[in-house]
């Protein structure tokens, strides 16, 4: 990187202190330190210049004076002065992101701005002039201390190469992980020792094993005369025997302390090191949401309008996916709270309230909760338009009579829309309805409510971590599933008695909160998922009540688990339905299980026909895949994926069939030369280490004694050319996981068996 590249890296992350330093001073509810912000706009000016950024400079030097004569009391601060200063930061702070990519333009509309406050009259404030441009310094240090004032930062090198994501991580949480690495790796070679001693271990039991032997052949019986001789030697041997035994026995004593101490250092360095890298993975929440201030700011000027908007807590630490994942809805949420709130100067101004509205944007972390809260002081929500477009759209049924909170939670209903028009703000009803899917994708709530004495809150609630999530571990049809623990309101057991029947559905009555008790649908779990009930005939019926942001149920399963705090993983193509499936979690034993969404689950249940619930898994032909114990045919399944081939398992094992696993093809061909056990048909995916499915397909057609073998390609590949060579080397079928249906996969092998 040249030098040049060095000072606008650097005068990227000055620029912004400047800015924010003077936008956090104008919100201030106190007296505004002039002094403090006239030396910002002055050092922006100069810091400007040192880049050879005239744009910047020649506001800046409008700013500068603009700031002086508030700071002497020659001009006030009033609406104008305000409107000008937002709009002069904005477009610095937009003109400098532009810089970064290549030339940009700065907008006239800051300077004809400024220059309208400094000189109503019409004569610009002349710039600064600019003394010839000097060449730049031959070296420049930076002081790897990050400054308390300063969120420390690293700049990326610009190369011919698509942008990449960049994180600014403090130095110090840098050295923290190459201290957790360096731990971790100075308590690997204490194994090495584990390992001579274990060797050592062996070596002595061989001696001992074989001195016993030799004690062994000494003869049961000798002539008088050698009798005592022959005792004195066995009983040295004896000895001998004892004190090795002795040795031993302390050896494996030292040994197992040894290693236990080595495990322990070792798992102590795994666990700060996961910790110092999770920890990179928080970002302060500004690094996403620092600009939505500025892009609420220009859609309200391209609107006509003027708004002031603050924001609070962004220091908050983060989780960085959730954060991007959150960035859309937020600006939803603020555009929202623009349309829906704007009102005129004179109405607000008889309202008691300033004349341009005031938006604020809040991050909060409140115990293991992120809530974040968009506030304004706008004109409230309109109740009564909300309920006539309710019972247009027929989401309130004629006569029924809804409370505020209700009313107020129809707005998150997709293609749900007050105002009056489409324009560029709003109209079409998308915005909240967004702000309520992402919500429940990431686990979280989301609410509207009145705010006091004027405007409205949208409080958004959510896990902190978008990766750790406590989930309630249950089993349903011989496999463990997860659901969010948060939407569980409570677990209990039904007798099989208590269930009745409204509109050919099973339902039961529990009690709710307050005492009251409500009749709610049951759902068999494994008969929404096609894998049956494992109970017992007659048994009493585990249940979760099931709230979603659709609905509640009562889910029966088969067994109630405990509630784990876990990674939660993406999940994979396979078996995943996208309606239904929100990642995946690995349980202890390296077992993964997916997460289900409840909304997704009540869905399918409000699909489903009327199903009773049952209460023995015997006897189950019902098209769920299930095969008679006669039929335990062995299938092998190969995927290098552990979370892939062990759902690909649990499927066909859950269908009645026998399954072996192999973690690619070269393992699988080997496997099956040894004949180690019959196989009747495999499953592989197609991108393996070693072998790919096409390589094994090709293989096992070239041997006579599998060249009939059914073998099923199961893979994300499905260009026409990848389905094409698959079936030309020899498989049976080709199915792909982004369409995959664990019903067609059972199916496809029932007709090939």
């Amino acid at each position: 990187m040249d030098i040049r590249q060095q000072l606008l890296a650097a005068f990227e992350i000055e620029h912004r202190e400047h800015l924010d330093a003077i936008r956090a001073a104008l919100a201030a509810e106190g007296p505004v330190d002039w002094h403090d912000v006239f030396r910002r706009a002055h050092s922006l000016k100069g810091a400007a210049r040192a880049v050879d950024l005239p744009p910047v400079e020649a506001v800046s030097h409008q700013l500068e004076t603009l700031f002086e004569r508030i700071s002497a009391g020659q001009r006030p601060l009033d609406r104008e002065a305000r409107a000008a200063t937002h709009l002069a930061l904005d477009r610095i702070e937009a003109y400098v992101a532009a810089s970064a990519g290549g030339p940009a333009s700065m907008p006239e509309d800051a300077l004809a701005a400024l220059s309208a406050c400094l000189d109503p009259g019409g004569t610009a404030v002349p710039a600064p002039a600019r003394a010839p441009a000097a060449p730049p310094p031959v070296a420049m240090t930076v002081d790897p201390v990050p400054d308390p004032a300063t969120p420390p930062a690293a700049a990326a090198e610009t190369s011919s190469e698509p942008a990449q994501a960049v994180l600014r991580i403090p130095a110090s949480a840098v050295e923290s992980l190459t201290r957790a690495s360096h731990g971790l790796w100075a308590a690997l070679p204490g194994q090495g020792t584990v390992a001579e001693r274990i060797a050592r271990l062996a070596a002595n039991a061989t001696a001992l094993r074989r001195r016993t032997e030799t004690v062994r052949r000494v003869p049961g019986s000798a002539p008088s005369g050698a009798e005592e001789s022959e005792t004195a030697a066995l009983h040295r041997a004896l000895d001998e025997i004892e004190t090795g035994l002795a040795a031993l026995s302390r050896e494996a004593a030292d040994l197992s302390q040894g290693h236990k101490a080595v495990v322990l250092s070792v798992e102590t360095a795994a666990r700060r090191l996961r910790e110092e890298t999770e920890r990179l993975a928080l970002v302060p929440a500004e690094t996403v949401f620092g600009g939505l201030a500025r892009a609420v700011r220009d859609m309200a000027r391209a609107d006509g309008q003027e708004v002031d908007v603050t924001t609070r807590g962004l220091d908050v630490p983060v989780d960085r996916a959730m954060l991007q994942a959150l960035k859309d809805p937020v600006l939803h949420a603020l555009r929202n709270a623009l349309s829906h709130g704007a009102e005129s100067p004179e109405i607000r101004q008889r309202h008691g309230k300033p004349t341009s509205l005031s938006i604020m944007l809040t991050v909060e972390a409140q115990g293991g909760r992120l809530v974040l809260g968009i506030h304004d002081d706008g004109r409230g929500p309109d109740l009564a338009a909300i309920e006539a477009t309710g019972r247009e759209r027929g989401l309130i049924a004629p006569g029924e009579s809804l409370d505020a909170d209700a009313l107020l939670a129809l707005p998150f209903e997709p293609g749900f829309s007050t105002a009056r028009a489409v324009d560029a703000l709003s109209g079409r009803g998308m915005g909240l309805s967004v702000v309520a899917e992402v919500a429940r994708s990431l686990h979280g709530q989301v609410q509207l409510a009145r705010r006091q004495p004027h405007g409205t809150s949208l409080i958004l609630t959510l896990p902190l971590s978008a990766a750790q999530r406590p989930v309630l571990i249950v089993s349903a049809g011989g496999t463990r599933f997860a659901l969010p623990s948060g939407s569980a309101e409570a677990l209990t057991r039904l007798d099989p008695s208590a269930l009745s029947t409204v509109a050919g559905r099973p339902v039961a009555q529990v009690a709710a909160e307050g005492g009251e008790a409500v009749t709610l649908p049951v759902a068999e779990l494994g008969d929404l998922l096609g894998l049956g009930s494992g109970r017992a005939e007659g048994a009493t019926i585990p249940v979760v009540r099931l709230r979603g942001t659709r609905g509640r149920c009562l889910l029966a399963v088969d067994r109630l688990e405990e509630v784990h705090t876990l990674l939660v993983l993406p999940a994979p193509p396979i078996g995943s339905d996208p309606g239904l499936v929100t990642g995946t979690v690995i349980l202890g034993t390296d077992t993964p299980a997916l997460v289900l969404d409840p909304d997704g689950l009540i869905d399918r249940l409000s699909r489903a026909g009327p199903r009773g619930v049952r209460s023995s898994s015997k006897g189950q032909a019902d098209g769920s895949g299930t095969i008679p114990e006669t039929r335990r045919s062995t299938i092998l399944v190969v995927d290098d994926s552990i979370t892939t081939r062990t759902l690909e398992k649990s499927i066909l094992e859950a269908a009645g069939y026998r399954v072996i696993v192999c973690v690619d093809g070269q393992e699988a061909l080997d496997r099956l030369r040894a004949r180690i056990e019959p196989v009747d048909l495999v499953v592989a995916d197609v991108e393996m280490p070693r072998l790919t499915g096409f390589g094994l397909v090709e293989a096992l057609r070239a041997e006579e004694d599998f060249a009939r073998l059914p073998i099923v390609l199961m893979t994300s590949r499905g260009d026409e050319e990848d389905v094409a060579r698959g079936l030309e080397l020899g498989a049976d079928a080709y199915l792909t996981k982004q369409k995959f249906d664990q019903r067609e996969l059972l199916d496809t092998i029932g007709q090939l068996l």
